[in-house]
Parts: C-alpha cells; structure tokens; sequence
C-alpha cells in the first residue's frame, strides 16, 4: 500500500468512526484483479444516515484533495458507493449489507480462485 492510498484510508476509517458508522471493515483485494487494492464496507443506521457518512466521507477527501472518482446510490441510500480511485467505499443499511453479503462474495471467491 502507498503512503496516499494508506492516508486516504486512514482519513476514510476516522471520518466513518467519528460519523458512528458500525461494523467497518477493510477487505484487502487480490492484486491481479484490477479492480482496487481494497473495499472499505461500512453500515449506517437508516438511509439519513448513510448519506451523512457519505456527505462527510466526501468533503473530507475534497478538503484533502483526494476526491471521488464518483459517488453512485446517493439519492436512495441504501447502498452509496465511492470511488476513491485504488480503494472503494461501500456504505450500507443493515439489510443491504445482509442482502450483498460482499465480505462472503469477495472471500469466498479468493478461496475458490487460490484452488484452481
């Protein structure tokens, strides 16, 4: 991880705690897929909040100067996604995140990859 990509995910983990995001995690990616280097998956009480977290998850990348590459899902606030170019944050209510399962998916699809 580079010293950017390590402070943007800092910046990112504080600005979720300080906005009482709960159970976050970071997923580290397989290098060779190209897609990042990690995920960042947070929840939010209600969709209110969720689109709090993703307000002051934006602004303090601007501030910054590292913004988004793009914010998708806002309006409906379910599941807002940013993409912060090697790291993309994924903010969800309870039942979304339940739902998308994406620490399963992304988990279980490196065990199956690492076999064949």
């Amino acid at each position: 991880m580079d010293k950017e990509m390590g402070q943007k995910n800092t910046l990112i983990l504080k600005v979720a705690d300080d906005k009482l995001a709960k159970d976050i995690k970071v997923i580290e990616m397989d290098p060779g897929r190209g897609i990042c280097d990690c995920f960042i998956i947070m929840t939010g009480r209600n969709k209110n909040h969720t689109q709090a977290i993703a307000d002051a998850l934006e602004d303090a990348l601007y501030e910054n100067e590292m913004p988004p590459l793009r914010k998708d899902g806002f309006r409906e606030g379910s599941w807002i996604l940013l993409d912060c170019e090697e790291t993309i944050v994924h903010i969800f209510t309870a039942d979304q995140r339940d739902f998308y399962n994406l620490e399963g998916l992304w988990s279980n699809e490196n065990k199956s990859d690492k076999k064949e």
